[in-house]
């Protein structure tokens, strides 16, 4: 089998390109790659906890710890203690937090569009749908 047969190559080979032009571009705000899934599912739905935000995130709970506190150091995120279990933490966006969505938004949109410029609308919708189903996101999810 040849690199441009292999599904996990291609796969692979666009994912550390696409990660690291947008590392690029979050490093104008000190930010970086790792903290991008955590704010783009926080400016989803803010207010849930560390758990469900590890899970959301595929990332290992001690992980996203390391991660909050980078982000709560940084003045983007807080940390509220829930009254009936001290265990648990629900995640909310600081104003700074917030602020950011719009500019980071464009900056990854940016990317996107950098990688499907060789396609066609048509072309383009369909390779999302294709990896949307591919990774059984349900289509209201995508």
């Amino acid at each position: 089998m040849k690199q441009s047969e292999s599904l996990g190559y291609l796969v692979s080979h666009l994912n550390v390109d696409l990660q690291n032009a947008l590392d690029q571009k979050l490093k104008r705000y000190q930010l970086d790659i790792k903290l991008w899934p955590v704010l783009f599912a926080l400016w989803q739905e803010e207010g849930i906890t560390q758990t469900e935000l590890s899970k959301r995130c595929d990332v290992a709970n001690y992980t996203m710890t390391r991660i909050l506190d980078q982000l709560q150091t940084q003045g983007l995120v807080t940390r509220h203690q829930e009254a009936d279990n001290r265990r648990a933490f629900k995640i909310f966006l600081t104003d700074s937090g917030k602020a950011l969505e719009q500019d980071l938004i464009v900056e990854a949109e940016r990317v996107n569009e950098h990688f499907l410029e060789n396609l066609s609308m048509d072309e383009r919708l369909a390779f999302v749908s294709l990896l949307n189903k591919i990774n059984r996101f349900p289509p209201d999810q995508a």
